[in-house]
């Protein structure tokens, strides 16, 4: 299980490098908020041969929009590019899923995609995370995954239980994929994501102190990835 770290500035990313990805952000523009194209690259430059990811928003129903915001991360550096479905409908889904995929897989097919639906869809009227699977398979993606996404303290295990979040992620194994879970995750639950085992799990304010508006600290990055490992 690998630790995703979302910093937000070159500064956060420098007390992030023990983590196994850096993720790049802008957390005051919604659960993936997209950040600036030369952010990616400085952080890219910074890391080194440490991987890089970059969200690039919660994203309406604007296939051609998402598909440039991914083409553009891409070109910037990061060697994962996430999509959050920030509505409904599998049909809209799979055209955006589809279109991002594209974007980024005919010119770097090496580079991971990663498609996120929120484990509190219900309120926010969004697809379900166990729906995304196969379309996500369909698409030639490599990742699918779930977060919060309205970012008001609640943890991922307040939406779904463990049982749910194993039985995703079993199924994105069947279907050949990696799994990534994240939403206002806690040191606490570190030991249900073991073993629950994910792929991947993100986190920001478990290592902001638990304020994800904070600042990222290195200590306590480095406390994850001991926690983990």
């Amino acid at each position: 299980m690998q630790l995703l770290v979302s910093p937000s500035s070159i500064e956060e990313a420098k007390s992030s490098l023990s983590a196994d990805i850096i993720d790049v952000k802008k957390p005051s523009e919604g659960s993936l908020g997209a950040n600036f194209p030369w952010i990616i690259r400085e952080i890219k430059t910074l890391a080194g041969r440490k991987p890089v990811s970059a969200a690039i928003g919660d994203n309406e129903y604007k296939p051609g929009t998402a598909a440039l915001s991914a083409y553009g991360a891409a070109h910037a550096g990061a060697d994962f590019i996430k999509v959050g479905l920030m509505f409904d409908g599998t049909d809209h889904a799979r055209e955006v899923i589809g279109a991002v995929t594209t974007a980024v897989k005919e010119e770097f097919p090496h580079k991971y995609v990663v498609i996120a639906a929120y484990a509190d869809f219900q309120r926010m009227d969004t697809i379900s995370p166990l729906a995304i699977s196969p379309l996500v398979a369909d698409a030639g993606a490599d990742i699918a995954m779930i977060d919060t996404g309205i970012k008001d303290g609640k943890s991922l295990f307040e939406f779904m239980d463990e049982e749910a979040l194993t039985r995703f992620t079993e199924q994105n194994r069947g279907f050949g994929l990696k799994t990534a879970l994240a939403g206002s995750l806690r040191f606490e639950d570190l030991d249900a994501l073991k073993r629950i085992d994910p792929e991947i799990i993100g986190v920001r304010g478990m290592v902001c102190g638990g304020d994800r508006s904070a600042t990222i600290r290195a200590e306590l990055v480095e406390k994850a990835m001991m926690m983990l490992r």
